[in-house]
């Protein structure tokens, strides 16, 4: 039972993520979790206001399973199955968030400063996840797919589309992390 409660080491998660592509890749599936917004719009009678939304979103169900148990085993996973391992931070990084105003920086993997109920209800709290969710829509939307799609589907299967969007996404990464959070907080 101890085996389940530790992060499981890369020898065991990356076969099994592997075996999932292969899996999918045979049964002429991708894995991504952004083409579910378009399902969802599209359940939602999304197609009567925009073309992009009319298709028989039924073919797409299956992904839906995906999303619900990606709930469903997150909860179970951070309700049942966790050990509260706190994740060690170098010191550089422990110290540059302390100046960005995070009291908890390295004792938590969840700051307080932005996902406690005060911090989320907050101007600023509500302007950071307006944004924020405008970027990620239209970013998954103008890249044909999510980062999870790009980097697990579309690179295993030697897409050209999926190594660019991979690449920009690590450079949006740096940027965010390096100029943009540092004005935020």
């Amino acid at each position: 039972m101890e085996y389940l409660l530790n992060p499981w080491p890369w020898y065991v998660s990356g076969p099994l993520i592997a075996f999932t592509m292969m899996l999918l890749l045979y049964l002429g599936k991708t894995f991504g979790m952004s083409s579910n917004l378009s399902t969802m719009c599209s359940i939602l009678g999304g197609g009567k206001i925009s073309e992009f939304f009319k298709f028989d979103w039924k073919e797409q169900s299956w992904n839906l399973a995906v999303v619900i148990g990606a709930i469903i085993g997150g909860f179970i996973a951070t309700h049942f199955l966790s050990n509260d391992v706190v994740t060690d931070l170098n010191i550089k990084t422990v110290e540059e968030l302390k100046t960005l105003g995070f009291s908890n920086a390295g004792a938590s993997l969840v700051p307080d400063e932005i996902y406690n109920l005060e911090a989320l209800l907050s101007l600023k709290g509500i302007a950071i996840l307006i944004v924020g969710g405008l970027l990620v829509g239209f970013g998954t939307r103008y890249a044909g797919g999510c980062t999870s799609g790009h980097a697990i589907t579309g690179l295993s299967s030697l897409q050209r589309p999926s190594l660019i969007a991979v690449i920009g996404f690590f450079i949006g990464g740096l940027i965010m992390t390096n100029f943009i959070l540092p004005l935020i907080f």
